[in-house]
């Protein structure tokens, strides 16, 4: 309830800004197009993998692998978004893909990994989200989530639950790694440097766009204390130890990088870290806002894939891998919405 009456006056605050702002434009000033473009870039935290009916739908032919699902924040935002101001729609294109890397929103071409219902052969790879999405000079606002996995995330968790599961540290291993292994810090400073570059070529390909940057929620507990590591819908056997060094010394430096680049550019950065703390993973069924190694997601989503010798289906729950439910990307949804309202105010 708390957050229904939330997102009520952050929606009530911004129409009634977009009525005030309208009732100043002079006439045919609003915009010659009959839709504001909206492209929606990102990984899995963006795309939703398992939190509501896939899009396209099982079945469809044009199914590219990328896990996008409705209740996802840009299919929340869109249907809030429906008209603005009043009788001109936002139109979303999201080309957002699970697993993607930075370089994958404009210079690589990304072999997406969906595990649900994969063609013979596997995936075939996708153009640049850029390309996919048709940014140019009528594109009015982006948003852009990514980053994670250019470290990787999900392959230094994977380590710390490895460690853990032998007593060892994998904030030692990854302060002081081994030979062929990036430093954290190094791994901090290269997203930095690939970020920019991100950046600097989505704002040359959309020059009059808007280009809002997401940040990644609180994962993990302020508290490493409230994490039972004996629960695979937690974070299982890693160590509280190693909890404290991923949430002080990656995802807060993360999320610290993003924003940073995004100031240089001058681009609104969305936190959703602040408002999603005490809904993180280690939280009960009812109160987190992100699901664990294991944990509840949509029919279609698998228990076990090949690769990961885990099959979470012997707890009678899916394979989620710490990624938000529908009750995160609802929060963040509520924090995007209102930054585009204020970007499109801004054109």
């Amino acid at each position: 309830m708390r957050h229904r009456v939330s997102r009520l006056r952050t929606r009530a605050l911004a129409v009634g800004l977009a009525l005030a702002a309208s009732a100043l434009l002079p006439s045919g000033s609003a915009g010659a197009a009959d839709s504001y473009e909206w492209a929606a870039l990102g990984d899995s935290y963006t795309a939703g993998v398992f939190v509501g009916a896939p899009q396209p739908p099982l079945g469809d032919a044009s199914r590219d692998g990328c896990d996008r699902t409705e209740n996802a924040y840009p299919d929340v935002v869109e249907r809030e978004l429906a008209e603005f101001p009043p009788g001109k729609p936002v139109n979303l294109t999201n080309v957002s893909c699970g697993g993607a890397v930075i370089s994958d929103i404009a210079t690589t071409r990304q072999v997406p990994i969906s595990p649900v219902r994969p063609p013979e052969g596997g995936w075939p790879a996708v153009d640049t989200q850029i390309q996919r999405a048709g940014l140019g000079e009528g594109t009015d606002v982006v948003t852009i989530g990514v980053g994670g996995n250019s470290l990787p995330f999900a392959g230094i968790l994977t380590t710390c639950l490895e460690k853990g599961t032998v007593g060892q540290s994998c904030r030692d291993y990854f302060t002081d790694p081994p030979e062929g292994e990036e430093s954290i810090a190094d791994k901090l400073a290269r997203v930095r440097d690939e970020y920019i570059e991100m950046l600097a070529q989505v704002h040359e390909a959309a020059p009059n766009a808007r280009v809002v940057t997401v940040g990644y929620p609180a994962v993990l507990p302020e508290d490493s204390g409230d994490c039972n590591r004996l629960s695979f819908t937690e974070l299982s056997l890693i160590t509280h130890a190693d909890v404290d060094w991923l949430r002080d010394d990656v995802l807060k430096p993360l999320n610290r990088t993003i924003q940073q680049v995004s100031n240089f550019f001058g681009d609104r950065y969305v936190d959703v870290y602040s408002s999603s703390e005490g809904h993180d993973v280690c939280q009960p069924a009812d109160t987190k806002w992100v699901e664990g190694i294991c944990g509840d997601a949509a029919d279609f989503w698998p228990a076990k894939v090949p690769g990961v010798p885990l099959n979470c289906g012997l707890i009678d729950k899916k394979l989620t891998l710490v990624h938000p439910n529908a009750e995160g990307h609802a929060n963040t949804a509520a924090h995007v919405e209102r930054a585009i309202r204020i970007a499109l105010l801004e054109r």
